[in-house]
């Protein structure tokens, strides 16, 4: 090999940047979730999202009623029947949100400079120099030259939708703010945002209670998405208002960090809940701008190392009323694969976006173009590093499992696993190979009922990066023989088959448990 030859050796090949992008079963090893509303609820429109990519389904309780996202619910299982393609759903809790409430619903021009009264008089009008909240505490909360955003939905950015605003004096509980800039909020409900500010309300609230005491336990929810969460208190009170309500006490708390306050206790939180959503949006008013990409890349690497995952969101705003990505947001995508992120989370992009289809497949692409270019070695070796010696049982057979599949160029590693624990850390050493879960059903009795449990663990593993869930036959259980496991292994194989990741003369590396063993085995395929 000659010297020169080695230097023109680039990490990244440009002449794959003119290949055309391949469309495969799995899109991308990246997950996608998206946010079910108005521009996305028909049978038809959720199907559609399904096939382009979506693997996880988010009903957001900051708006709607319980009713209206029941039906959008009922039509998100008629889509999974007819596209044959598993979905997790999540439910988003509202939070100490706090909203300026605008009853007549007419549009509301603020001009820079000008002055606006915050009021927690909720019966009055919003007009352009009055805006009424629904929290009372503000005055008390906030001083002189604290910055306070107000916008509609999820804070898209644009600064003709959403006000900066600057504390002038607080009168009573009235707050008096000069506005920055000039900007027309249109709507019912605009959130309120005030920077690094402790806001005296529960992160449970109580209508969320309600809520997910009701729509969430009728739907045994998959994921709780915890919004503003602030410190791992939050996390054990929401986990221990589930463990209450039985159904749901194999549902997964993702964290979601939104402020200074939850990035400040990351460590116990990350301890404490199943996952994290980095909410940019709330995240990129708490910080100054060219802050917030140093906060995905820390809190990405300590959940990749945690072997949880991490959710990012707010990636391709501009696609709400575009048919494309700026370039960008489409760099941004990439990146969050690259630091390591397992799953991309659409807002405003599918609720009420004109393009939720669109959205799921590039962001799915770029997803899958981004992991071609993954540094799987290094992340590899940092993660061995990192869990360091002597390494648990588990975690020896998922690092082995997965560094026996690059060496062989397995195209894909079959895991059996009953709780999806094993799968998970399987996928904690990011194989750049699909990992099929099969998951096997146990039986399980409350003295009155027998149930088979599964079904959670399966659609739980929707969110990591790599894990494809299959469900196997409750009629084997697995423990029995070798036979029904080689029955069992043969109907994954079938899969893998049909779904095009595995063909003939291929090899394949199964992980399972026999008796007391863990065994990793390598098979090659015959035609």
């Amino acid at each position: 090999m000659h010297a020169t030859h080695l230097l023109l050796e680039e990490p990244i090949r440009m002449a794959s940047i003119l290949e055309s992008s391949k469309s495969s079963f799995f899109p991308a090893m990246s997950k996608i979730v998206g946010t079910l509303g108005p521009k996305s609820r028909s049978v038809e429109t959720i199907s559609s999202c399904l096939k382009a990519g979506m693997s996880v389904a988010r009903f957001d309780f900051s708006w709607g009623d319980p009713e209206y996202h029941q039906e959008t619910l009922g039509n998100l299982k008629v889509a999974v029947k007819a596209t044959n393609k598993l979905c997790a759903v999540m439910l988003d809790t509202i939070g100490p949100e706090l909203q300026v409430v605008n009853k007549n619903e007419h549009a509301i021009t603020l001009e820079a400079d000008a002055m606006v009264v915050l009021t927690p008089h909720q019966d009055q009008e919003a007009t352009p120099e009055l805006l009424p909240i629904n929290f009372d505490g503000l005055a008390k909360a906030v001083k002189k030259g604290d910055t306070i955003f107000v916008g509609q939905y999820l804070f898209t950015g644009s600064e003709t939708t959403s006000v900066w605003l600057e504390v002038d004096e607080v009168k009573g509980a009235d707050v008096v703010c000069v506005i920055k800039n000039s900007a027309t909020l249109a709507g019912s409900l605009f959130t309120l945002h005030v920077s690094q500010i402790h806001i005296d309300l529960p992160t449970l609230t109580e209508k969320d209670k309600e809520i997910i005491s009701t729509w969430g336990v009728k739907n045994k929810i998959d994921f709780i998405s915890l919004s503003f969460t602030r410190d791992a208190e939050d996390v054990r009170q929401a986990r221990e208002f589930l463990s209450k309500l039985g159904d749901l006490s194999q549902t997964q708390i993702l964290a979601k960090i939104e402020n200074v306050e939850g990035l400040n206790h990351f460590d116990e939180i990350l301890q404490e809940a199943d996952g994290i959503i980095l909410s940019r949006g709330n995240l990129g008013i708490d910080l100054p701008p060219e802050k917030v990409f140093l906060f995905q890349k820390a809190a990405v690497y300590k959940c990749n190392m945690a072997g949880k995952p991490a959710v990012v969101t707010r990636v391709v705003d501009s696609m709400t009323d575009n048919l494309r990505p700026t370039r960008a947001e489409a760099t941004d995508v990439a990146n969050a694969v690259l630091d390591g992120c397992d799953a991309i989370l659409l807002g405003a992009e599918t609720l009420r976006g004109l393009y939720p289809v669109e959205t799921i497949s590039i962001v799915g692409k770029i997803c899958a173009e981004a992991e071609k270019v993954f540094n799987q070695d290094m992340y590899f070796k940092k993660t061995v590093k990192y869990v360091g010696e002597p390494m648990t049982h588990l975690e020896a057979i998922a690092s082995s499992a997965v560094r026996a599949a690059i060496k062989v160029k397995a195209s894909v590693i079959i895991v059996f696993t009953s709780s999806g624990r094993a799968a998970r850390l399987i996928a904690k050493y990011r194989p750049t190979m699909p990992v099929l879960s099969v998951v096997i059903p146990r039986l399980k009795t409350n003295q009155l009922k027998w149930s088979f449990t599964g079904a959670f663990e399966a659609r739980q593993s929707l969110l990591v990066r790599g894990l494809f869930p299959m469900l196997a036959d409750p009629r084997h259980p697995a423990e029995s023989t070798s036979a029904t496991n080689e029955s069992v292994l043969k109907v994954a194989l079938d899969h893998g088959k049909v779904s095009g990741v595995i063909k003939s003369h291929d090899r394949v590396v199964i992980c399972q448990k026999v008796g007391d063993a863990s065994v990793v085995k390598i098979i090659e395929l015959d035609d």
